[in-house]
């Protein structure tokens, strides 16, 4: 908000520069306005003298001497400019123009922090994708929530976001699944199961059982199709993934399964497509795409000799179905056990003539459970791992999403139950809620004692003079910007981190200097600053998906 004006003013100077001949323009676009990482440096760092300097092969320092004449001129905004190191110049803003991002929150109340950057681009996010063999595991859970936090972010930057699960039906897992069912369903008329060496082993599978003796009894004992057994397998368990989904806020547009890829002639279309491309050839009675004509080290088995296709080929069909559905961009949110399969999609959609630079692949890494310093192997219901509900049980939805969304995705996380279930400031969600539940309780405080929240035209803004407040001002500022970037680069952690950061200050402040005095001036530019801070703590937590407790 307040970078940006100082954005397009440095693009005013830089234009006047380039007027008066003291640069070209070819650095336009190339330099940038950034927060120093260091404190003295300033509030705000460009680096436009350098920029130009080494392209038009100019003294940098002098150049960043006759901007900061430049920038010098409007006194509204700039309180000092100071030009450091090789060339950096760095701006401090006047102490006044702070307090008026309480205006700008003001003005937007809920909707403070959105925008329309996307310009209602179609954007198509396919995310947990687990296939229906079994609960959800926390790796599914994590990326459910990564998937969704990012969803909801670019919903509030003004993409048209269609959410998709896409899930494998096909194939040997189904199989398995479907004798492990029937197996079980066996058993419990007391006959041979004859359950399969590799089948799926938890009690949702003898509940499964369970549930189709109650509906046909044992008019499936004498079957040998296993096709009842999937069906009833894959209701029962998207209903319980269904379930789960909903208690942490998460909705789809769309559910695509893998067979109706061949159902619909899709699979057999992209191999005649790929073969009329002459990127197809059969070597030792299997179908091979030429991945090495797309960079790759060797080429790829798309149909193996048994006639069974390999996992590319489904997942490059279903990308070309995703294409033809005219969306702008595609997003996929992966386990990074699909790190070696990326490229070899991404080549098969290259083949097929759409840009592959139209899809961003989101990896996230695998999730560590730990209790009392050591890791959490066994569930303690349903099956032989961890489910999503058994933490919910435990921990609760926030808790949850706030902590899968804590780390980058790339970054290994480690949860904490014993962190994760502490109501107390240690543990990163309650200090976080409990700074907005505070807010909120001040506000109440104010109006027991006849204060009212005031509009930011009627404080002394005069009054707002702390460090600490300057500090909340500064931050606040930065949020627009920092929910812009964390959705156009998918990177919904960066949300958590400010929210942490801000109420760090925000507590330490609230330690430090009494909101409610004797003077009422102080006291109502105080509540206009604590009003501010409510509404953006609860814009941030809204959008990323997380609760926002009044009281605690």
């Amino acid at each position: 908000m307040i970078r940006a004006a100082l954005k397009i003013y440095i693009d005013e100077c830089f234009q006047k520069g380039v007027a008066q001949g003291l640069w070209t323009d070819r650095a336009a676009g190339k330099y940038a306005v950034e927060v120093p990482k260091r404190e003295n440096q300033g509030d705000y760092s460009t680096n436009l003298a350098m920029v130009v300097a080494g392209i038009d092969k100019k003294n940098p320092r002098e150049i960043a001497s006759q901007l900061t004449a430049m920038l010098e001129e409007n006194d509204n905004l700039v309180k000092s400019v100071e030009v450091a190191g090789p060339g950096f110049v760095n701006v401090t803003i006047k102490s006044s123009v702070w307090s008026t991002v309480l205006e700008k929150i003001e003005q937007g109340g809920s909707d403070f922090g959105r925008s329309k950057v996307g310009n209602n681009k179609r954007v198509m996010v396919e995310f947990v994708s687990a296939n229906p063999t079994g609960p959800l595991s926390v790796g599914h859970g994590r990326q459910a929530i990564l998937g969704d936090s990012i969803a909801r972010l670019l919903e509030v930057t003004g993409h048209e976001v269609y959410r998709e699960y896409y899930y494998n039906n096909a194939g040997r897992q189904m199989r398995v699944l479907a004798q492990s069912v029937r197996g079980r369903y066996l058993e419990q008329l007391g006959l041979d199961g004859d359950f399969p060496e590799d089948g799926y082993q938890g009690g949702y599978i003898t509940d499964i059982a369970s549930e189709l003796i109650s509906e046909v009894g044992e008019g499936l004992k004498e079957s040998s199709e296993l096709e009842p057994f999937q069906k009833k397998a894959e209701q029962a368990i998207f209903k319980d993934i269904s379930g789960t989904l909903e208690k942490i806020g998460i909705t789809f547009d769309n559910y695509y399964n893998e067979q109706s890829l061949y159902d619909d002639g899709h699979i057999d279309s992209v191999v005649e497509e790929l073969r009329g491309k002459d990127l197809v050839y059969e070597q030792d009675g299997a179908v091979w795409f030429k991945t090495t004509d797309f960079g790759q080290e060797q080429d790829r088995v798309i149909i193996k000799s048994t006639g069974e296709p390999t996992y590319r080929l489904p997942d490059i069909a279903y990308h070309r179905e995703k294409f033809k559905r005219n969306f702008d961009w595609l997003i996929d949110i992966f386990g990074s056990d699909h790190i070696a399969t990326v490229p070899d999609v991404m080549a098969g959609v290259k083949a097929l003539g759409y840009d592959p630079t139209a899809v961003t692949v989101v990896l996230h890494q695998f999730v560590t459970l730990m209790r009392d310093g050591k890791q959490v192997k066994m569930s303690t219901r349903k099956a032989t791992f961890v489910t999503v509900d058994d933490l919910l049980d435990e921990v609760g939805a926030d808790v949850l999403r706030f902590f899968f969304m804590m780390r980058k995705p790339d970054s290994q996380l480690e949860f904490d139950l014993n962190l994760a279930t502490k109501e107390s400031q240690e543990n990163p969600v309650y200090y976080v809620q409990y700074g907005y539940a505070r807010l909120c309780s001040i506000i109440r405080q104010a109006e027991e004692k006849g204060f009212t929240v005031t509009d930011y035209g009627s404080i002394d803004q005069s009054c707002l003079i702390e460090a600490e407040e300057f500090q909340l001002l500064k931050t606040m500022a930065s949020f627009p910007a920092l929910i812009e970037s964390a959705a156009l680069d998918l990177a919904p952690h960066r949300v958590i981190f400010y929210l942490i950061e801000l109420a760090g200050q925000f507590h330490s402040y609230y330690n430090k200097h009494k909101v409610i005095s004797d003077d009422p001036a102080l006291t109502q530019a105080r509540l206009c600053l604590i009003s501010g801070l409510k509404t953006l703590f609860g814009n941030g937590l809204t959008f990323v998906g997380l609760g926002t407790p009044e009281k605690m």
